[in-house]
């Protein structure tokens, strides 16, 4: 089997094993503390939520004008893999993908998790379901303390000094129009 082929079907079931933990951490949350599973909130909030849900469309489409799906996938199946097998970030050897600093990573280095959870937050507020918001804050810290650690350190690995400036000068995960990569 091909690596895109192993790509396409791995990640996804990845993902969404990882969703399902996220929605089942979410629903133990909401029962064990007698959350509602709907807030009731007002129509203008809910509307807002599809401005959010175009604000987080638009970056993954930003994010797919530089990369095309097929290559994140690899890439993602790839670090994935060295996760799963507890290597070191720093063995690169199947990556080799060139670093792309245009489009959104100008303005920040991740800009696809950023978008996910945007996502999420946008779905949270036009459905208004809490196990969303739920999934939206395990994603967000599933990104931060395991995802992009490990990533961090592997493009640093693959691109050396050029990541390390590229890293000092623009945000991990919150975008700033500020930092506008050269």
């Amino acid at each position: 089997m091909g690596l895109k082929l192993r790509a396409l079907i791995v990640v996804p079931l990845i993902i969404g094993g990882l969703a399902g933990v996220f929605g089942g951490l979410g629903y133990f949350l909401e029962i064990a503390f007698g959350i509602p599973g709907r807030l009731s909130m007002p129509p203008a909030l809910r509307g807002f939520g599809v401005v959010v849900l175009a604000l987080g469309f638009f970056f993954m489409g930003w994010v797919y004008r530089y990369r095309k799906p097929a290559e994140i996938l690899v890439s993602t199946y790839l670090t994935m893999r060295k996760l799963i097998e507890l290597a070191r970030p720093d063995n690169a050897s199947a990556r080799t993908e060139p670093l792309i600093l245009q489009g959104p990573q100008r303005y920040v280095r991740n800009p696809m998790y950023f978008a996910v959870v945007v996502l999420l937050l946008g779905w949270w507020l036009v459905f208004d379901c809490t196990l969303l918001l739920f999934m939206a804050f395990f994603f967000f810290l599933w990104f931060n303390l395991v995802v992009i650690r490990f990533e961090e350190k592997e493009l640093q690995a693959l691109y050396g000094e050029e990541y390390e400036t590229y890293a000092r000068s623009v945000p991990k995960f919150f975008p700033s129009l500020k930092c506008k990569w050269h």
